[in-house]
């Protein structure tokens, strides 16, 4: 039962933390309590590990806030690489995206988890104030205010287009700044995190032209040591380039009709440990 819950769980406490690797630690540990337990005694086994994992992914939150304050340059979530599963429901690879997470990531731990249980997963009100300690019209307000402040966030990603952001790629590798352009919003932004150890733009790059030369030349520099293959990352088109063989950065593009608005590029190590792991979030 548990083993059939994991993905769910796992795609939880992700969503919470925007660190994978720190969701598989939540995971394990909701794991831990579960093998102490007997299941047979507890009237509804998912619910209860829901509750398990949501206040560990809460104290997590709250142990780790200054550690978030101290980041280097600008923070955005451990990618997830690879392709959606086809059952995936449409809701839920939306609430994956970087760029939600990264909105999400501006909530306080309790509204994370009251909006994600009752928006994302479906949780009863009831069950939703039994796990944060409020009351059911409490979590109902949170809720509320969470929507408000997420507003917009999650409603870009139908216009995602493969096609598109393989056409930014090739003229990137050409040169071709002409078509670099056309393929970018005027209001682009690029942001990198390269957290304390990797080359890193330190502050977001925006604009079309600043971005067009940026990855132009980043494209230029390396091309003869760096690979780059097309993948999804978090839902979203992306790549996966290696540097003389070895992970070097994933970059997620999130697009407005035919066009990048904005790009999210991971190069920290510590973000890519898992990026060749098989990974199942639901």
């Amino acid at each position: 039962m548990f083993e059939a819950e994991r993905p769910r769980l796992l795609g939880l406490a992700y969503r919470m933390l925007g660190s994978l690797t720190d969701a598989e630690d939540i995971v394990q540990e909701a794991w831990l309590r579960w093998s102490s337990v007997d299941g047979d005694d507890l009237d509804r086994p998912q619910a209860w590990l829901t509750t398990v994992t949501t206040r560990l992914a809460i104290d997590w939150l709250r142990s780790g806030a200054r550690t978030r304050e101290e980041y280097v340059g600008p923070w955005l979530p451990e990618p997830v690489v690879g392709e959606p599963g086809p059952d995936e429901r449409a809701e839920l690879a939306d609430s994956l995206t970087l760029g939600f997470l990264t909105v999400l990531d501006r909530l306080e731990p309790t509204e994370r988890a009251v909006f994600l249980m009752a928006d994302v997963f479906s949780v009863s009100y009831r069950e939703i104030a039994a796990t944060v300690d409020k009351s059911p019209e409490a979590c109902r307000q949170i809720a509320s205010r969470a929507r408000r402040r997420l507003l917009g966030a999650r409603q870009r990603r139908a216009g995602a287009d493969r096609q598109l952001v393989d056409e930014l790629l090739v003229a990137l590798w050409l040169g071709d700044m002409d078509t670099v352009l056309k393929r970018l919003a005027p209001d682009v932004v690029l942001i990198t995190d390269g957290g304390a150890n990797r080359r890193a733009a330190r502050r977001p790059v925006t604009g079309g032209a600043r971005v067009g030369r940026f990855l132009t030349n980043l494209a230029h520099r390396y091309r003869a040591r760096m690979s780059v293959v097309p993948v999804t990352v978090n839902g979203e088109p992306g790549i996966l380039a290696r540097l003389d063989g070895e992970i070097d950065f994933v970059a997620a593009f999130e697009l407005d009709g035919d066009r990048v608005t904005t790009v999210r590029l991971v190069r920290n190590p510590d973000k890519l440990r898992l990026v060749d792991s098989e990974v199942r979030i639901t």
